[in-house]
């Protein structure tokens, strides 16, 4: 017996045991999956297993060299609006000789055409050493770790088109309090009362539009048994909250975890990506970013091995000098890619930096498969279209082979192992194709599993258009 027969034999077993329990076929319509979680996969033979990826170094792109920023400048926003790319962040500096703070902490304001070279803007808002000449956005209660977003609200109003969170105190009253500006510079308060107070908050507490489920989705830091950790509340509106609850990450181990960053993940906003910090106090305070991912924007898969280790391009292994950004973006003119971005020497002064790093499109996690080869077999599904498109990369002789199967485990006429075209090489979008072409119209709305077989490869989303 050969060594695909063998692996067929158990698979078999999984979709026998599928048709005996009647599993639902899950509708994924037309929309992206990449493969960040087991969601879609009903089993995994040989070797090939879910494998995470980290992503690559490339230039420093902002250094906090100005005289109201400095060492501690930390919690930095990156979004894209239009053709402007808009950076937020905290400039602080603290004094090694004196042990405090050199100067009041501060919002301030970068933006960018190509998401590479970084303007400050002298903007005229607020007095810094008695001038007006820099780029300061907000100088009042939250400026400890200010974090505003593009609101995607349809509903929403011009003059709130950008919202944010910030941490700070008014009289007696502590706690998440809401901004908002109409054009991303000139902000003001939507309240005169934090509304967020149950949390501990001393981290980059966020807060977004969730496309997916129609509402305002906050994550912010909290205490629990002793340990940092993620809460989250909802809104409709932005002012009235759902008392916070604590994130669950089944199988993680318990650990100290200070800022978030998740958000959406635009090809496919149904899944939340997170790039949480991870706090390790044994270490001299070093902190490391890890990857989780949800669908149901609580509980999340965590992975445990650092995503941008202290050994990245350099000063990242000293207290608190390894933060990823909030925020992901794709470049003008690089469609195969997205930017992400990582804060490094952090109290080594007198600057701190920010460095891009690059992830190619869907490629955080994938299904990989070593030269002895394996394959998956997914949940029985039901799409939307007439294509199947496969974001792969192989090795020089590797392949990805795709079947078609029914609920049950039988191989469709024409879609067959035997009947399929051997993807190789790399592609974002690939369209699988048999024998018989490519169109897959007939079988749309009907509960199938698709079975991929991968030898020296990696397969990271699957689609259906």
């Amino acid at each position: 017996m050969n060594k695909t027969s063998s692996i067929s034999i158990v698979l078999g077993a999984a979709v026998l045991a599928a048709r005996c329990f009647g599993a639902d076929a899950i509708d994924v319509g037309s929309r992206l999956e990449p493969f960040v979680d087991d969601y879609l996969i009903d089993a995994m033979r040989g070797d090939v297993a879910l494998r995470l990826h980290k992503p690559v170094p490339q230039e420093v792109v902002l250094v906090t060299d100005k005289p109201w920023e400095g060492n501690t400048c930390a919690y930095y926003t990156i979004f894209q609006d239009g053709d402007l790319y808009r950076m937020y962040y905290r400039g602080s500096h603290f004094d090694e000789a004196t042990r405090k703070p050199a100067h009041p902490e501060v919002a301030c304001y970068a933006e960018s055409r190509d998401g590479v070279h970084w303007n400050k803007p002298d903007l005229g808002l607020f007095e810094f050493e008695g001038s007006k000449q820099n780029n300061i956005i907000w100088a009042g209660p939250g400026t400890h770790n200010f974090a505003p977003f593009l609101d995607r609200n349809p509903q929403c109003k011009p003059e709130a088109k950008y919202k944010a969170l910030g941490h700070g105190r008014r009289g007696d009253q502590r706690g998440l309090f809401a901004f908002r500006s109409a054009d991303g510079i000139r902000w003001e308060l939507m309240s005169d009362e934090p509304v967020i107070t149950k949390g501990a908050f001393d981290s980059q507490n966020l807060a977004f539009w969730d496309v997916a489920r129609r509402r305002y989705v906050d994550y912010h830091r909290g205490f629990k048994d002793g340990v940092r950790d993620i809460m989250t509340a909802t809104s409709d509106d932005f002012l009235h909250w759902t008392e916070p609850v604590y994130l669950e990450y089944p199988g993680a181990p318990k650990e100290h975890l200070y800022t978030n960053a998740i958000q959406p993940y635009e090809r496919a906003p149904h899944i939340l990506l997170g790039f949480p910090t991870r706090f390790l106090p044994d270490r001299g305070q070093q902190v490391e970013p890890v990857f989780m991912t949800s669908r149901d924007g609580r509980t999340f898969r965590r992975w445990t091995e650092a995503l941008i280790p202290v050994t990245a391009p350099e000063d990242r292994d000293g207290n608190r000098s390894n933060y990823m950004t909030w925020g992901m973006v794709k470049l003008p003119g690089v469609d195969d890619e997205y930017s992400v971005y990582a804060t490094e020497a952090y109290y080594t002064g007198p600057d701190s930096r920010v460095r891009r790093f690059t992830y190619r499109v869907d490629g955080f996690v994938s299904v990989r498969a070593s030269a002895r080869g394996g394959e998956l077999l997914t949940k029985p599904l039901t799409f939307e279209g007439k294509q199947l498109l496969v974001n792969f990369a192989t090795g020089g002789g590797g392949s990805v082979n795709v079947e078609i199967q029914d609920a049950g485990g039988k191989p469709i006429p024409g879609f067959a192992l035997a009947d399929g075209k051997a993807l190789s090489g790399d592609a974002i979008e690939a369209t699988a194709a048999w024998t018989g072409g490519s169109d897959l119209g007939t079988l749309a709305g009907q509960a199938v599993r698709l079975r991929l077989e991968l030898q020296d490869a990696d397969v990271y989303s699957i689609r259906f258009r």
